[in-house]
């Protein structure tokens, strides 16, 4: 027989040619000797070049059995061959090309059939109305240690479950790899006819034979039910990591990488993506709901976040934090025209976290914000402790005292402005009481005039040390422009009332942290419906919940690592800032598994969750639109306006 026709499994036995001289076999490349010394005839180590795979085992890890006692126990008495075919990974089907009367591999009964929604992509002579892919039912592994290939990692075959879909390693593989795969018979060695069909990322591949008739498909990835696992992977791996769609789209068209399109990326969102995500979010909000209500009282801060700046936003984010564990713990978006402009929705978003934090029975000991005016009287009348954070009021200040350092005869205010900044934070920081904030408050302009006893009790003499000063002519006069002005500004009624309420240990600069990572999810300049909206705020707050309280940064000694850089507000002045680890994201693992492995087999319950949540109307739903035709029509150049 000949050694290509053994090599694929049609012949079982090989004869030697005429004048060949049999020789010893070297042991360790010996496969089935019975021992080392056992003789055999020795014969050139050879692959397939069309399957580029390792000449077939005995074992299927899928069944654990022989291959041969899963194919049929008939033999062609004309060639004495048995049929069999390899398995590449991909679905096949082979029939004996030598004898019309043995009995060819049954396929499946019924073979899962792609999303019906989407249109095939053909090349070549491909059927036309073909949509149906085979799905080879045994993973079959070949590994002859004669024919074994040294590689940098090894797979370990086991009886363990197969990796699921979603974890499994992805390659970036060439079309034209591909095809030389597929371009010879590999039972007949000759030429074969290849037909390609094309679905976003998926790729099926039929080889067909047209001498000996062998034919298989082959499929570049998993299909779950009726969608492409690759595809639902990445559309789930785009919308979690926070990554826009169509900034991927540009990647993939500059690499000539085939993706889908946006309705399809749209679809997997709202049937699988953002179910995944309120219910992950909900089950983690829970969890932190339940160990709060067990405490005493809890600290929370709250900000809202505008998607455009000024009055003209559409949507705005409450968020509330347990200031304590700097853990964001809810968020409201609300829509402008729910409340009836943008500049009601910071309140409406405080009342509807206040209603959450109350019915899961959580003790509200006090809130620090900012001094929103809307704000302050809402929880005036409802009773609730309010403090202002200090870092809104400090730059207030700075800005102002910038200003009144240009002024003509106040020039001297330049040397005080970096102690009045720090005075802010040190009047919050070391006062218990509202009455002993406004004292210490006050005591700076004493201060500036080198007088360092007040009349106020709670406060009646500065804590440093009096000693001579180098430069004596900081000190501010009373009877001067520059001490009048900056009276004026640091002693008017509405200041010495924010002091008074200045928050004294807990601020909300996290809250502003935590904007900066909405960024990354949901810039201000890209618009997204609701939902999404509120999904991307919500893998905002996972990411940050993850990765707020990592633990710094240190070098191999032990010894702590710093970056220096140049903030743009301090103007040219230089500042170190710790650095932490690197972040982790162990939630979007958690929410791949849970789209995999929950949602897709059984999406009812997470979308009944996500019809629950109510999305208010578009902004433009109670406009009356116009025909089309005439708004076309009535268009006019700003340079071809008619003379008047």
């Amino acid at each position: 027989m000949a050694k290509g026709q053994y090599n694929a499994g049609f012949a079982k036995n090989l004869k030697l040619k005429h004048g060949s001289v049999p020789t010893v076999r070297d042991p360790a490349t010996y496969v089935g000797a019975a021992s080392a010394s056992s003789l055999s005839i020795q014969f050139p180590v050879s692959r397939d070049v069309a399957c580029q795979t390792d000449p077939l085992g005995t074992r299927s890890v899928g069944t654990q059995l022989s291959l041969r006692t899963l194919q049929p126990h008939i033999r062609s008495s004309g060639v004495q061959a048995t049929v069999s075919c390899k398995d590449f990974g991909v679905g096949t089907s082979s029939a004996d090309p030598l004898h019309s009367s043995s009995t060819a591999v049954k396929r499946p009964a019924k073979r899962p059939r792609l999303d019906l929604e989407e249109e095939w992509e053909q090349d070549g002579d491909a059927l036309e109305g073909s949509s149906s892919v085979a799905v080879s039912k045994e993973q079959e592994s070949t590994c002859d240690p004669a024919d074994s290939v040294t590689s940098t990692e090894s797979m370990v075959l086991s009886d363990a479950a197969p990796t699921p879909s979603h974890k499994e390693r992805k390659y970036i593989v060439f079309e034209s790899c591909i095809m030389q795969l597929f371009a010879v018979c590999p039972v007949c060695t000759r030429a074969c006819d290849v037909k390609t069909q094309k679905l976003g990322t998926f790729l099926s591949v039929e080889q067909r034979c047209p001498h000996c008739e062998f034919d298989r498909r082959w499929n570049s990835q998993p299909v779950l039910g009726s969608t492409p696992a690759g595809n639902l992977h990445l559309s789930a791996a785009v919308y979690l990591s926070g990554a826009s769609f169509f900034k991927i789209e540009q990647v993939f068209k500059a690499m000539q990488l085939q993706l889908f399109g946006y309705d399809k990326f749209r679809r997997h969102a709202r049937a699988f993506i953002e179910p995944a995500v309120i219910h992950h979010w909900k089950t983690l909000q829970g969890a932190m709901l339940q160990q709060l209500s067990q405490e005493d009282k809890v600290i929370f801060g709250g900000d809202m976040r505008a998607d455009s700046p000024g009055h003209s936003a559409k949507f705005g984010s409450y968020t509330m934090m347990d200031l304590s564990t700097n853990t964001i713990v809810d968020i409201q978006l609300v829509q402008s025209n729910e409340v009836g402009g943008s500049h009601h929705m910071e309140k409406e978003g405080l009342k509807r976290s206040l209603e959450l934090l109350g019915a899961r029975g959580v003790t509200l000991d006090c809130i620090v914000t900012d001094r929103h005016p809307q704000i302050q009287k809402f929880l005036r009348e409802s009773s609730i402790t309010h403090f202002y954070d200090v870092c809104p009021m400090g730059k207030e200040i700075s800005k102002k005292l910038e200003k009144l350092c240009k002024l003509k005869d106040c020039e001297k205010l330049q040397k005080w402005k970096r102690t009045i900044e720090n005075h802010v934070y040190w009047t919050a920081a070391t006062s218990t009481t509202g009455p002993e904030r406004v004292a210490k408050w006050t005591s700076i302009l004493n201060h500036v005039q080198n007088i360092h006893t007040h009349e106020d009790p709670l406060y009646p003499a500065c804590l440093h040390e009096v000693g001579q000063t180098r430069d004596k002519n900081k000190w501010i006069s009373a009877a001067t422009p520059a001490f009048y002005k900056l009276e004026k500004l640091l002693m008017n009624k509405r200041t010495l009332k924010d002091v008074a309420k200045l928050s004294p240990h807990h601020q909300t600069s996290s809250l502003e942290t935590f904007h900066s990572v909405v960024l990354r999810f949901a810039p201000k300049n890209v618009v997204f419906p609701f939902l999404e909206m509120l999904c991307r705020l919500y893998l905002a707050a996972m990411h940050f919940n993850e990765n707020a309280n990592r633990p710094r940064a240190k070098t191999d000694e032990g010894l702590p690592l710093f970056k220096v850089h140049f903030p743009k507000a301090m103007k040219g002045e230089c500042r170190a800032e710790p650095l932490k680890t690197e972040p982790t994201f162990r939630y979007v693992a958690e929410m791949m598994d849970l789209i995999f492995e929950e949602v897709f087999k059984d999406p009812a319950p997470f979308t009944d969750a996500v019809l629950a949540i109510p999305i208010p109307e578009d902004l433009t739903a109670q406009l009356q639109r116009p025909d089309t035709e005439e708004v076309i029509a009535g268009y006019v150049s700003r340079f071809n306006r008619r003379p008047v």
